[in-house]
């Protein structure tokens, strides 16, 4: 069998790297241009910087409170997916070991939650959240967060789960354990998996959300990372390097944690899909 060099192999490495160019060239403008001072920015701004300068990061530091941001956005974003991850694979257990029309008719309400868009409920929400009294507060955040995110995590620990052998659950059961048992001590720790997908895209989607932090924490003094930066770049919106080195301190946390955990996303969704 020959297998050559073709020409739409080569037109097709052309696209990616094309692709690959134009999602990669912002990022390079937006590291570049945080490592560089004033005058290096006015008259080389596409050049790397010569020599570095990282007294930028600095300014936007204290200039944009990042500090008590990502204290913030940490407690808000951890909790919530700790939250997540226990409700979330507690409820897919039952979904995935029950065959009941309870647990089919359950399972269809978490994917109508995830088709219908967030933007029907946002009045209610909000008002539901100020009637509980947890407006500006991590509660209502976690709270709202929980309730928001728990249908798609469910779904995924559900397709996880189900692909799983009912033996493992069965060999508990006949040994003495409780079903609560037997998820605590054999089905949970086969999850790690799809734990780490869950994890990640949870923490990736509540760390960069904007509208929700601005609207139930806006003048509380609790506001999250993207509502700093945004009153951040608004107010130094001429000086490029102040406002790049704020980005880059705002986005690294999140981006260094995807990171060490990717290799768990991919492993989730093809253990998934094997299933």
């Amino acid at each position: 069998m020959r297998t050559g060099y073709r020409p739409r192999t080569f037109v097709l490495e052309i696209v990616m790297v094309a692709v690959a160019i134009a999602f990669l060239f912002p990022v390079y403008a937006l590291v570049t241009l945080a490592f560089k001072d004033p005058q290096q920015i006015a008259n080389k701004p596409l050049s790397l910087p010569s020599p570095p300068s990282v007294g930028s990061f600095g300014e936007a530091w204290r200039s944009a409170s990042l500090g008590s941001a990502l204290l913030h956005s940490t407690l808000i974003t951890v909790a919530s997916v700790i939250v997540l991850i226990v409700l979330g694979s507690l409820a897919a257990y039952f979904l995935a070991r029950t065959v009941t029309r309870l647990s089919y008719s359950l399972y269809i309400l978490f994917l109508v939650g995830i088709i219908l868009p967030i933007q029907l409920g946002m009045i209610p929400l909000y008002q539901l959240v100020n009637d509980m009294g947890l407006l500006g507060t991590y509660q209502g955040m976690i709270l709202f967060y929980t309730g928001i995110q728990l249908p798609f995590t469910v779904f995924l620990y559900t397709g996880f789960i189900g692909s799983l052998p009912a033996d493992y659950t069965n060999a508990a059961l006949i040994d003495g354990a409780s079903h609560l048992q037997a998820f605590a001590h054999v089905i949970f720790p086969l999850l790690r998996p799809i734990t780490g997908t869950v994890l990640i895209l949870n923490a990736v989607h509540i760390w960069n959300d904007f509208f929700t932090p601005l609207l139930y924490l806006g003048g509380s003094g609790r506001e999250t990372v993207p509502v700093r930066v945004f009153a951040f770049v608004n107010e130094y919106t001429s000086d490029y390097g102040l406002v790049a080195a704020g980005l880059v301190l705002a986005a690294l946390p999140i981006l260094v944690v995807f990171l060490i955990l990717q290799r768990y996303v991919i492993r989730g969704f093809s253990s998934g899909l094997k299933g």
